[in-house]
């Protein structure tokens, strides 16, 4: 395979822009079908597709964050906590939520579907950012309760949500994040 040093100096540069900076204009459905394309594009280990996409875009998001709220206060959860999490949805434009949808196997180990779904999550991000968006990889409490899952995203019996991938164009250039010291990580054998 020929080298791409464009693919890798974006690698390189690549990050994510908070979800509350991003804003209209989103990705038109032909576009966000692109960016889709690309994301289904990972290792899939014995072709079980253990994932699935939810659109989800307003006046969905702001049901769903009606229904956060709900669901926040009938769990008795700290005020500031169902705020943050609600805001999420209330802020959110455009958010695809990469549903895993676990494939009876014997031979795939469930990780491997998990970590497939992950993989999804992060070719998504990567696509909306090089194709000029702001991405964000988010989840929450709200995806941990099951009546919110069932009732809000229509989720399945075993279904959960690996990522909310939200998409726009960011307000405001935020500064980079520190990024990890390679020397405390790596270790040469």
């Amino acid at each position: 395979m020929p080298a791409n040093p464009a693919a890798l100096d974006f690698l390189l540069s690549r990050r994510s822009r908070p979800a509350r900076t991003l804003t209209l204009p989103v990705p038109s459905r032909e576009e966000l079908v692109t960016l889709l394309t690309a994301a289904v594009r990972v290792p899939d280990h014995g072709k079980l597709e253990p994932w699935r996409f939810l659109v989800l875009t307003r006046p969905r998001t702001d049901a769903l964050a009606r229904l956060v709220e709900e669901r926040g206060a009938a769990l008795g959860l700290a005020p500031e906590a169902i705020a943050k999490a609600a805001s999420q949805y209330a802020q959110a434009d455009l958010a695809v939520a990469v549903i895993q949808v676990p494939r009876p196997t014997d031979r795939i180990p469930r990780l491997e579907q998990t970590l497939s779904c992950g993989a999804v999550c992060m070719q998504l991000h990567n696509a909306a950012t090089a194709a000029g968006w702001g991405a964000n990889w988010l989840t929450g409490w709200p995806v941990e309760d099951e009546i919110f899952r069932r009732d809000g995203l229509g989720l399945a019996e075993g279904e959960r949500v690996v990522g909310l991938i939200h998409i726009g164009t960011p307000r405001t250039d935020t500064p980079d994040r520190p990024r990890p010291d390679l020397d405390r990580l790596v270790t040469w054998s």
